[in-house]
């Protein structure tokens, strides 16, 4: 379902947020739902992280595998899952790549992803299927379809009994849908699909977000959650644990998952260790409050572009923390074009937003966090409303 766009009024900024964050102030920051922002609370643990590892790197190295592991316990307590079936990893990407490694693929299988799906896993999932012999299947779904009914039953209908494996997001990052609900999930299981879940944005967003029915299901920590970047999580399903395929062979491969998913020898894990303090920010900030502004907050994001831009606005669960809307048939239709007009907003209106292409115009998806205020949605309205004239 979503909001009845007329009446969205914009939420009123929380206490505790000023000075939160050490954005630049010369522009409008509207892609949280990209790269995140790091709280500068949370960027002092991981500064006083990376001294302690150079004051003495071989007593840091010493002890860090049981540090992870707390670190990992603190985070899967937060996402309500299991951390024994919890892998800390840098992003969704690499989830993804670690999950599609794993599940067995014959000649004749198919692979299903959806055309809303992030286009990197889309082609690590077009990769893979390619090297088994598998075919890749794209359910097409309707981009303004009202609610989550129809956006299973596209996938539903792209489903046969050659099916083996089906790589879905939760909320897609290009158009904010939801697509892995649990009815779709419970059905995919009883057809004997494997599923690999993008829950990219859900961590931080959704409480206890980790859906127990998805064969693997990975999200990203830098986002909502207020983690550093290069921090993620992927979940295993029981019955997976033991044949989980790592990208690199370790010193910890032989304790098995999910020690050998994570260590990977002298890289950074400052980032993990600091990713509990995010969620101490959020708790701080309380988790609630936070939901309702930022959900709030994007709707009216894409009511003034609507109004004001003349754009259209596109459906999205009310409490997701981003907005879409529809470009004019025309503009971003194709992937440079949509590199053009997003480099048209940041340059022209010092706003960051992403653009995806799409057939027939565009779409255009503004976030929403608790360093954004009205204003900044209402003049990028304006901005699109003359930029779209030329």
């Amino acid at each position: 379902m979503t909001e009845d766009l007329p009446t969205v009024e914009p939420p009123e900024p929380l206490n505790g947020t000023d000075g939160l964050f050490g954005l630049s102030t010369d522009a409008a920051h509207l892609n949280h739902g990209s790269y995140g922002a790091v709280p500068l609370p949370v960027q002092r643990v991981q500064d006083r992280l990376r001294a302690e590892h150079e004051l003495d790197p071989d007593d840091f190295f010493a002890d860090l595998p049981a540090r992870i592991g707390a670190a990992r316990r603190r985070i899967a307590a937060e996402l309500g899952t299991d951390p024994d079936r919890l892998a800390l990893v840098t992003n969704v990407t690499e989830a993804v790549a670690i999950a599609l490694d794993t599940v067995p693929l014959a000649p004749g299988d198919r692979v299903l992803v959806t055309d809303h799906g992030y286009g990197a896993v889309t082609r690590a999932a077009a990769r893979r299927a390619a090297e088994a012999g598998a075919e890749l299947v794209t359910a097409e779904l309707p981009l303004d379809a009202p609610d989550e009914h129809a956006v299973r039953e596209a996938v539903l209908a792209a489903v046969d009994g050659r099916t083996r494996l089906a790589v879905l997001d939760l909320v897609t990052s290009p158009t904010a849908r939801v697509v892995a609900g649990p009815e779709l999930l419970a059905e995919l299981r009883r057809r004997g699909v494997t599923t690999v879940v993008d829950g990219a944005h859900a961590p931080g967003m959704l409480p206890a977000p980790v859906d127990g029915a998805a064969d693997f299901w990975c999200g990203n920590l830098h986002k909502w959650a207020f983690a550093p970047r290069a921090t993620a999580v992927l979940s295993v399903r029981p019955e997976w644990t033991d044949r989980v395929r790592p990208l690199a062979l370790s010193w910890e491969h032989d304790r098995g998952f999910p020690a050998n998913v994570e260590w990977r020898g002298t890289c950074d894990y400052t980032p993990w260790l600091a990713a509990p303090a995010g969620f101490d920010v959020l708790r701080e900030l309380g988790t609630g409050r936070v939901a309702a502004h930022n959900a709030g907050l994007a709707a009216y994001g894409r009511r003034v572009l609507a109004e004001r831009a003349g754009l259209t606005p596109l459906p999205a669960p009310p409490w997701a923390w981003m907005r879409t809307v529809r470009l004019p048939a025309g503009w971003a239709e194709t992937e440079p074009d949509a590199r053009a007009v997003m480099a048209a907003v940041r340059e022209r209106l010092a706003t960051r937003v992403a653009v995806r292409p799409w057939a027939g115009g565009g779409v255009l998806r503004v976030s929403a966090q608790v360093y954004n205020r009205p204003h900044e949605y209402e003049r990028l309205a304006d901005g699109l409303a003359e930029l779209l004239k030329g």
